[in-house]
């Protein structure tokens, strides 16, 4: 597995960190684009060098600065994350244009008008859903390659990793990868467990959710899981503490075993542990 930062941008050593997003990404082999992406896709991973998380986050709050601001990019983005798995290279398109319509979206349902005329007044957001449309009706089954939460990692992307997956590098990166076919096993065998008990019907619909996505994608793909930003923002004693993927897979084989209880408790402490990280979103 190979993968290299672009020489050209500011690296995450260099530049200021952006410590509130996490990620969830898949890459795909070559072989699941059609012509000419797939050659591009080609020709860019040859290059060796690619744009880091960072990067990507840096270039998209750009925008925000601009006078007057740019709620979403003009063009699509050339860009894209890679991966080397076994000899097969896979690809992660950033897709910064769709993501940044989807996250509109969800600014909207989500935050009082008067927040969001102050962050972005309604003529940016009226035109940003216009081209939106207009886009969308070309292009129907386009869907984002990423997932991003601000201040924590949702617990239902923890039901597709295994704990033993589990990459830690302090002061570099949290992050899990895993095979497409092994996420959508465990995404099953967790949703199934979750519906036969009593409770946890809003982790459940974030599973259908995610899996409806996962779907979407080529079978040979990886699935990563990516604390990003978390990694400058969270101690390192914390971070190395954290094993929020087996404490998942704990809860869901005590459902499995008929242990309700065990499992609401286990539930409960991850909800609380991230509930803290959240809360960093309303400090100073």
């Amino acid at each position: 597995m190979t993968e290299s930062p672009d020489p050209k941008l500011p690296s995450a050593r260099s530049a200021p960190t952006v410590p509130y997003a996490s990620y969830l990404r898949v890459y795909e082999p070559l072989a699941a684009f059609a012509e000419p992406e797939r050659t591009h896709w080609a020709s860019y991973a040859r290059r060796g060098a690619v744009p880091t998380a960072q990067d990507e986050l840096r270039r998209s709050l750009s925008d925000l600065v601009r006078v007057p601001v740019v709620g979403v990019p003009a063009h699509e983005s050339a860009d894209a994350f890679t991966a080397e798995v076994d000899g097969v290279v896979l690809v992660c398109p950033w897709r910064t244009r769709l993501r940044g319509w989807l996250a509109l979206q969800e600014l909207v349902e989500n935050f009082p008008l008067p927040v969001l005329d102050a962050a972005l007044p309604p003529g940016t957001r009226r035109r940003a859903a216009q081209e939106y449309e207009r886009w969308r009706e070309r292009n129907p089954d386009a869907r984002p390659w990423i997932r991003t939460a601000v201040w924590q990692v949702p617990l239902r992307w923890f039901v597709l990793v295994s704990d033993e997956e589990r990459e830690y590098a302090p002061g570099e990166r949290l992050r899990y990868r895993t095979p497409m076919v092994q996420a959508r096993r465990r995404l099953a065998r967790g949703l199934r467990a979750l519906r036969e008990a009593d409770g946890f019907d809003v982790l459940a619909e974030g599973l259908v959710e995610v899996g409806s996505w996962l779907e979407e994608f080529h079978p040979r793909s990886m699935v990563e899981l990516d604390y990003g930003g978390l990694v400058y923002a969270l101690s390192p004693d914390r971070l190395a503490a954290d094993r929020s993927a087996r404490d998942v897979a704990v809860g869901i084989a005590a459902l499995r075993a008929g242990d309700e209880a065990g499992a609401a408790e286990a539930y409960e402490q991850l909800v609380d542990r991230w509930r803290e990280v959240r809360e960093r979103l309303f400090a100073n």
